[in-house]
């Protein structure tokens, strides 16, 4: 029988707690047996310069305290990592240590990819990153990945115009709630003139940003059934956000349908022209806001409306794996120790302009100033959640065929909801049914 999500991250988090640890691998026993060098292939992501110099600082200080573990960093790019993953798992080269994103690792967990980490990590890393962060790496009863970075969705916004329009500047104390922020929308648009438009909504990606947002008001979109499968019902709570950016675009004209097809990064020259005054966009482009505004643009930071759950929004953090087939996962492990020490945590959160999911690091001095909107982004810690689809097999697939496309077009006005709820719902679950026979 299918243990539930809850109960299996109980009983999950109960072992880790235990502290046992795997034994050792007889390969890697040889290794130290035979006195040679043990080689840790550490495989990130990570592409801002900031983010990569901490990265290889952090390699360099281990291998300079370790020399009978030494690291070698490999980088990878984002928009290849699920596929390239796959072809190492498949061929035996997979890499010890793997940097990926916590929706990314349901059917590599599943298929048995990835190591299960809960006798392999320690104590003090098990306390400090909540039990919310690691349920969005337990599948099943175990654990396989360790949660480390996490970004909130949040509103970049127009200083100045926004303070001279008037309107209440929201907190994350006292958010706007959905109808709040579409009402705001109407007034500042007719206060910027033809051709201006409250916010933009670059929604080349759309799914994401509509599930994670929706949980505010009470979506889930997903929901596990008795027998344990996931099925989806579209309920009123998740047509919130979707209608209010449809109802933004369509009926306002508050917001530019152009905006649809483009990535956050494409928003933010108009951004800075002041064609938009807001663009919801992920904590961490507060970097590129900061590099290539021009001289004088005023911005700031803030908190992404609420709804009746208030101000709950979706994450999926940035994770740290050991693969299965690893020979080395104590050393491994201790690597992600190291690496997640909560000064170093702090050290790569600042590097990609994210959140720390640890506890002690999210209480750094330096991540808790006004400067650059990061006391905004730490405000909304508490209210982040795992994101709906989190552990959802075959959802990297909903999401591309089913989902994508039915979004766009609803977003564009081309559809209405009742046919955007019957394509998530009727389509989507033939979708998940395959992967859960």
């Amino acid at each position: 029988m299918r243990v539930g999500l809850p109960v299996a991250l109980a009983a999950a988090l109960a072992l880790m707690a235990a502290g046992c640890s795997a034994g050792t691998d007889d390969e890697a026993d040889r290794g130290r047996r035979s006195g040679r060098t043990i080689e840790l292939r550490f495989q990130s992501p990570a592409w801002q310069k900031e983010s990569v110099d901490a990265n290889k600082e952090l390699v360099a200080e281990w291998n300079a305290a370790h020399p009978d573990v030494q690291v070698r960093y490999v980088q990878v790019g984002w928009d290849s990592l699920h596929d390239q993953l796959l072809t190492s798992f498949e061929g035996g080269e997979a890499p010890d240590v793997i940097h990926d994103a916590s929706d990314d690792l349901a059917d590599f967990a599943y298929g048995g990819y990835l190591a299960d980490l809960r006798g392999l990590l320690p104590a003090r890393l098990k306390r400090d990153i909540p039990a919310g962060s690691w349920g969005t790496t337990t599948f099943g009863e175990g654990v396989y990945g360790v949660p480390f970075l996490q970004e909130p969705r949040v509103i970049m916004a127009n200083r100045k115009v926004l303070e001279a329009s008037g309107v209440r500047i929201p907190t994350p104390a006292r958010p706007w709630s959905w109808a709040e922020f579409r009402q705001v929308s109407k007034e500042l648009t007719a206060a910027m003139g033809k051709g201006r438009y409250a916010v933009a909504w670059p929604l080349k990606e759309p799914v994401s940003v509509s599930l994670n947002l929706g949980l505010s008001a009470g979506g889930r979109l997903f929901h596990r059934d008795a027998d344990g499968k996931a099925r989806i019902r579209f309920t009123e709570g998740d047509g919130v956000v979707p209608g209010t950016v449809r109802a933004q675009i369509n009926e306002d004209g508050s917001a530019p349908r152009s905006t649809l097809g483009m990535g956050g990064s494409d928003t933010l020259p108009g951004f800075f022209g002041g064609k938009y005054a807001m663009v919801p966009l992920g904590f961490s482009y507060r970097q590129q806001i900061v590099q290539q505004a021009p001289e004088g643009f005023e911005w700031m930071v803030l908190p992404a409306p609420a709804g009746t759950e208030g101000a709950a929004q979706g994450v999926s953090p940035q994770t740290l794996s050991i693969a299965q087939d690893s020979p080395y996962k104590q050393e491994a492990a201790r690597f992600i120790d190291f690496l997640l020490q909560p000064r170093n945590m702090v050290r790569l959160a600042r590097g990609d302009w994210m959140l720390p999911t640890g506890t002690e690091a999210l209480k750094d001095p330096s991540l808790r100033t006004d400067e650059d909107g990061w006391a905004t982004g730490a405000a909304l810690a508490g209210g982040l959640r795992s994101a709906p689809a989190q552990s959802v097999r075959g959802y990297p697939e909903w999401k591309d065929k089913v989902a994508t496309p039915a979004l766009q077009e609803y977003y564009s006005g081309a559809i209405d909801a009742d046919e955007l709820a019957r394509r998530l719902v009727k389509d989507g679950n033939l979708v998940l049914a395959r992967y859960q026979r």
